[in-house]
């Protein structure tokens, strides 16, 4: 007997985001960094980083913060600069920066918390969550336009 999972309606999966040879090495760079880290495991923390970056691009100023591991997939795609840039361009129409914090989060009176105002931006743009790979958040976010840890014009 196999169990197929389908996808809410009006959710598109990420990983159609990312063209297929971009995705092989991205996958690669994952597995390569993170060789506890299955290539299908790695597959899906792409297409979640490409939702997350979209997501970002396409409601800036939200304070989104991706998972520990969808920030594996993050920092792959961002190494491929030119497939990164264009990727935005073409998602988010604009560039989405990474800006690392040091701070603990600490969201608005009132205001979701990270994880959860983050997927909740996912779905808003049509992406299927893969729920499993947001169990934790990471130390950084998207946000490049005067947010508390934007960075500073000089």
């Amino acid at each position: 007997m196999t169990i197929a999972l389908e996808h809410p309606v009006g959710t598109t999966d990420p990983i159609t985001l990312v063209e297929p040879e971009v995705m092989s090495r991205l996958v690669h760079r994952v597995t390569a960094d993170h060789p506890e880290i299955s290539d299908e495991t790695a597959r899906r923390i792409v297409g979640q980083a490409a939702a997350f970056v979209a997501a970002s691009g396409r409601q800036p100023g939200r304070d989104l913060v991706p998972s520990e591991l969808v920030d594996y997939g993050w920092h792959a795609f961002i190494l491929h600069t030119v497939d990164y840039a264009a990727f935005c361009q073409r998602v988010a129409g604009q560039f989405v920066h990474h800006v690392p914090t040091d701070e603990e989060e600490s969201a608005p009176d009132g205001a979701a918390p990270a994880r959860e105002r983050t997927v909740a931006a996912i779905g808003a743009v049509g992406y299927t969550v893969d729920a499993e790979l947001w169990r934790s958040t990471s130390d950084c976010n998207q946000c490049h336009a005067g947010c508390h840890d934007s960075p500073k014009s000089g």
